[in-house]
């Protein structure tokens, strides 16, 4: 047999890497921050940098009709462990899209203008959905929130949409900046794609009022822009699911497109189950079919067909009424608990006499704050008092307990005070 020549050989046959010339990245920041709190041997470590609901005792929680429903697909004996079609299972797309847009007041519906397919998470939602707008839209530009979840940009990066950015929170105010916001997106090109988040802004807990909704809807629907919702929070901000869907409801009435990427990480505490669906609101039902039909065409050479157990818990809590209700009160109790949580927060730092004004933690909604603490005051937090949250100054709401806040408490008011 014929020896292949010297010049032939492969780097790792002469003993380097194939590899060797890719070089280390730097590790996402959320992830460092979990990496270095794990690492941290200290009792009193407490991570804020995740986007986690957790208990009192700071441990993840389960929702109790997420065990119900894993009972009862556990003693179903007709379940089976088949693949899923490519869109996923039938009746979670049909449910999932109901809770989004309504189940009797949405017209998309009953004139099946809608498309659904169910994806991993809200993350894989909105890489699809990305994919399928560079593959089949003609405007390559999408204005992001400035700031906004830090993935966001990476979805349509990574596909080669051109990413742009429109004002959004006002540092003075610790508040909507809408008037930027309107400017910003007056000047984006017709046909430009412009990613909302539905509810509970990520990461600075600021939403527009429904009157804000509006003007924006009216300003985007005019400038003939393209609505892309991230949904991820729904039920968490206000308690009550119909309140936190009526921004995505208020673009799907008026009879125009929108595409609207779901999650039930938080809302169902389904994490690590990767539930998601992504919905596309097409002006006829001719349309959505063949939108679903190239939005296959996406999902196949990606992951093929969806896992099948944690929508299937989904769909158990959604298409039974008692579960749904106790789901509901599961998340009014979430919330509340959220609120209370802020609460304690603001008073705590109030009665500390910690200097600066802090009543905007309680304007601010759902499961995140950007507190206004800055990255020399949080890099002394980490060290002096084992706190570990995001260097943009988010703390996660949902990390904290009345049992942790007076720890924050004092580490926020060493770190503000130390340089007065």
């Amino acid at each position: 047999m014929a020896m292949e020549s010297p010049e032939f050989c492969s780097d790792s046959q002469n003993g380097e890497s194939a590899f060797s010339d890719v070089p280390l990245a730097p590790e996402p920041l959320v992830y460092a921050v979990m990496a270095a709190c794990r690492q941290d041997p200290s009792p009193l470590k407490l991570n804020l940098g995740i986007g986690v609901y957790r208990t009192e005792e700071g441990k993840p929680f389960v929702l109790n009709v997420v065990r119900r429903a894993e009972e009862l697909l556990v003693n179903d004996l007709s379940r089976d462990k088949e693949y899923l079609p490519i869109t996923g299972i039938p009746e979670f797309n049909e449910l999932s899209s109901k809770l989004i847009l309504g189940v009797e007041s949405s017209p998309a519906i009953k004139e099946n203008r809608v498309t659904t397919v169910q994806c991993v998470a809200g993350c894989g939602s909105l890489r699809v959905g990305a994919e399928f707008l560079a593959k089949h839209y003609h405007q390559k530009s999408v204005y992001i929130p400035e700031p906004t979840y830090s993935n966001h940009p990476n979805f349509f990066s990574s596909v080669g949409l051109v990413v742009k950015t429109y004002r959004y929170y006002d540092l003075a105010t610790h508040g909507l900046d809408l008037q930027g916001l309107l400017e910003d997106l007056s000047s984006a090109p017709a046909g430009s794609i412009v990613l909302l988040q539905a509810c509970g802004h990520n990461p600075t807990g600021v939403d527009p009022t429904i009157q804000e909704w509006e003007q924006i809807r009216q300003l985007i629907r005019s400038n003939g822009l393209l609505p892309f919702f991230d949904s991820a929070y729904q039920g968490l901000v206000s308690g009550n699911l119909d309140a936190d869907a009526q921004s995505v409801r208020l673009f799907v009435a008026d009879g125009g497109e929108s595409l609207i990427a779901q999650s039930y990480s938080k809302n169902i505490g389904l994490y690590g189950e990767r539930v998601g669906a992504l919905i596309i609101v097409c002006k006829t039902a001719e349309v959505a079919i063949n939108v679903e039909s190239q939005l296959k065409l996406v999902i196949r050479p990606m992951y093929s067909n969806p896992p099948i157990h944690g929508a299937s818990i989904v769909t158990a809590i959604l298409k039974d009424r008692e579960m749904y209700n106790e789901w509901t009160s599961e998340l009014k109790k979430m919330k509340e608990r959220l609120v209370n949580i802020r609460q304690k927060l603001v008073n705590s730092l109030h009665d500390k006499g910690t200097p600066g004004d802090w009543s905007h933690i309680m304007r601010q909604v759902g499961m995140y704050s950007l507190s206004g603490l800055n990255q020399d005051q949080i890099a002394f937090m980490t060290k002096e008092y084992h706190i570990y949250m995001s260097s943009d100054g988010r703390i996660s709401m949902a990390g904290l307990s009345s049992k942790t806040v007076p720890h924050l408490v004092e580490a926020i008011h060493a770190a503000v005070t130390r340089a007065i």
